[in-house]
């Protein structure tokens, strides 16, 4: 894995896997919703759709996507808090052409006024089909709930009445404050020529002025009672996340937060699993995980439940969480864990986008990439002191959070039982 820095801020990672049949272009922008005003709210993501409406070499709606489908590759975009990305993968062969795609996407947007009205529906109906996805839409619910109204808690899609009223004008002006070299990452990933392809990035992106990067904004955070939130939806099941407050994405203790959640609810073996699925025959999925940023983190439990065994599924996943504090995890559990972590991180390294993303994400946040032997080692680390101590730190009545869409009208009823046994 190389990285080279071009005299405008702009930086490549070459990330080499010469036996690879398939190679992938990545580029990432640090420009998401945290970054947005509220009267901005979704911008980033409506500016990612209008990217593939219309560039200066390729004006005609849809060409782009008609070239890349013509040259057998995949591709898409996507947008996040804190950065949108822009791919494609295909043959090592074509590498050159859907490297000349993906960076007309990111250069040469025109933003015609007549397509921005078009997607404009596109948004609205995304949103809306967002909605009609509870298991999707309560994750949004549980941020919303942490972080209320400042950009880490808004929706990356934005709100109707933002996306309505958004002019050409706006995305000229964000994309200028945004989309600058220095605040971008271009990643290539699979077979190539390294020397080839320094001279082609050289040449698409060189040319590309320094800007002026406008800041991210700094995220508030303030928690003194347990937190809910309900959102009323005639379902079949009912949708939670029930967790708490973590930390950002530099602090030492993300290892031991990532074993903590493996042993709680990575698979099927996991507690919360054979506790609420296996046991209780209460839910479908069940999941934990955590999510760190740049100024903040949290981790959820995440479940789809039936509605007349929630208020025991709620109390079962609490006193796991009480169970973490009280006990050490026993060796063998504890090492079953950091095996099923270490295997789904290597099998998900085999191909050229998942090493583009591995690289790419940890550049365009952190400044600074990891080997996988490097992460490796410090999950191996881990140990069961570890784990208790922080399950002692997070897991406190006082900081639970629990976001619900479902049949309810009334909070009494699910707000009793958020206490720690």
């Amino acid at each position: 894995m190389d990285k080279k820095i071009l005299p405008n801020g702009l930086r490549l990672i070459l990330v080499s896997q010469p036996q690879s049949l398939a190679t992938t272009v990545l580029i990432l922008v640090a420009a998401g919703s945290e970054y947005e005003t509220r009267h901005q709210n979704g911008i980033s993501h409506f500016l990612e759709h209008l990217v593939f409406k219309g560039t200066l070499d390729r004006p005609k709606p849809g060409a782009i996507a008609a070239e890349l489908d013509a040259l057998g590759a995949e591709y898409n975009a996507f947008t996040g808090q804190e950065y949108t990305g822009y791919w494609a993968k295909a043959q090592n062969h074509k590498l050159p052409q859907i490297l000349d795609l993906v960076s007309d996407l990111y250069v040469n947007p025109v933003f015609n006024a007549a397509e921005i009205e078009k997607e404009r529906g596109v948004i609205i109906e995304e949103i809306n089909m967002y909605e009609d996805t509870p298991m999707r839409r309560v994750e949004e619910l549980y941020i919303s709930l942490l972080y209320g109204d400042q950009p880490a808690g808004w929706d990356i899609a934005g709100r109707k009445d933002v996306v309505r009223k958004l002019k050409r004008e706006d995305f000229i002006r964000y994309r200028a404050r945004h989309y600058v070299p220095q605040a971008t990452t271009v990643v290539v990933s699979g077979a190539f020529n390294k020397a080839k392809i320094i001279t082609l990035v050289k040449k698409l992106f060189g040319g590309l002025g320094r800007g002026r990067k406008a800041p991210r904004f700094k995220t508030q955070e303030r928690q003194t009672r347990p937190a809910m939130r309900i959102k009323f939806k005639k379902s079949d099941q009912s949708h939670m996340v029930l967790g708490v407050r973590a930390f950002d994405i530099f602090d030492p203790r993300r290892y031991t937060l990532s074993v903590l959640a493996e042993i709680l609810g990575g698979g099927m073996s996991s507690r919360l699993f054979i506790k609420v699925r296996e046991e209780m025959g209460a839910a479908y999925h069940i999941r934990a995980a955590s999510d760190l940023f740049l100024d903040h983190g949290f981790f959820q439990v995440s479940a789809g439940v039936d509605h007349k065994k929630i208020d025991k599924v709620i109390p079962a996943i609490l006193q796991e969480f009480s169970r973490l504090r009280r006990e050490a995890v026993p060796p063998q559990e504890l090492r079953k864990a950091k095996d099923h972590m270490i295997g789904g991180l290597i099998l998900g390294l085999e191909t050229s986008d998942e090493q583009a993303a591995f690289y790419g994400s940890q550049e365009i946040l952190t400044g600074k990439m990891l080997q996988p032997g490097e992460i490796i080692r410090r999950v191996d680390k881990v140990s069961a002191g570890d784990i208790r101590r922080l399950a002692r730190t997070i897991f406190r009545e006082d900081k639970l959070n629990l976001a619900v869409i479902g049949p309810y009208k009334k909070e009494k009823l699910l707000r009793q039982l958020l206490r720690l046994p």
